[in-house]
């Protein structure tokens, strides 16, 4: 159990809880009361949505992980003192949902320390809906080129991949499809005129099935998910 310096660890029912399963594991960026490791069950990490903005531009989109269905997810729980829960929920709004691929949802999580206590929790899931969302899985050499070459406002998606593996390692999860992507850099960086100029997909002519090619949004995307960061 770890605890900000700002609050004495007092649980009180009113809190905000956060499942963090990506980049808010090792990068929250907002103040917390605790941590713990917990899971939640009905959804799995994959990377599933492009991203071109982040950890990649439109020209060489790049991947983020999302909660997609099916399975369980093995991540961390941060809890929030109620007087600073408006403030962190406006802080994840505007960073999360910055194009609102990821839809907000309340769901109970379980916190490994205490089988109990299952409290709800806010989550970012994957939205199928979203022009960004991958609905095939990429082969792992796929997501291991596209990973290598792609980056954005915040870093390299490559540093993305490493640092949410390395977090998950920390906490002794093991996530082997990530772990496949990670020891398949090497081989890709290999590979003859597999150099940065070229995009991660490979082109269109290369196109894989269910991969957003350039940015396809409409007025009614826009609509549709434009709001999700201006929410509460």
């Amino acid at each position: 159990m770890a605890f900000s310096s700002e609050t004495n660890g007092t649980l009180r029912s009113n809190d905000l809880w956060i499942f963090a399963y990506g980049s808010l594991m090792w990068r929250p960026g907002f103040p917390f009361a605790e941590t713990q490791r917990a899971r939640l069950d009905g959804w799995h990490r994959r990377f599933c949505i492009v991203s071109r903005y982040y950890r990649g531009t439109a020209e060489h989109p790049g991947l983020l992980l999302g909660l997609d269905r099916g399975g369980s997810c093995e991540g961390i729980a941060f809890r929030v003192a109620a007087e600073k829960a408006r403030e962190v929920l406006r802080y994840l709004r505007v960073r999360e949902q910055i194009s609102g691929v990821y839809r907000e949802a309340r769901l109970n999580i379980e916190v490994h320390a205490t089988p109990a206590l299952r409290p709800t929790a806010v989550v970012f899931l994957a939205e199928p809906a979203h022009p960004s969302y991958v609905r095939f899985r990429l082969p792992v050499w796929q997501q291991a080129r596209i990973i290598t070459h792609a980056r954005g406002s915040t870093g390299s998606n490559l540093d993305y991949l490493a640092n949410t593996l390395g977090e998950i390692a920390r906490l002794n999860i093991r996530e082997r499809e990530l772990e496949r992507v990670l020891s398949s850099i090497g081989r890709v960086r290999l590979v003859p005129g597999n150099g940065a100029a070229r995009p991660g997909f490979g082109g269109p002519k290369r196109a894989i099935p269910g991969w957003p090619l350039g940015v396809r949004y409409r007025l009614s995307d826009v609509k549709r998910f434009g709001h999700r960061s201006r929410m509460g």
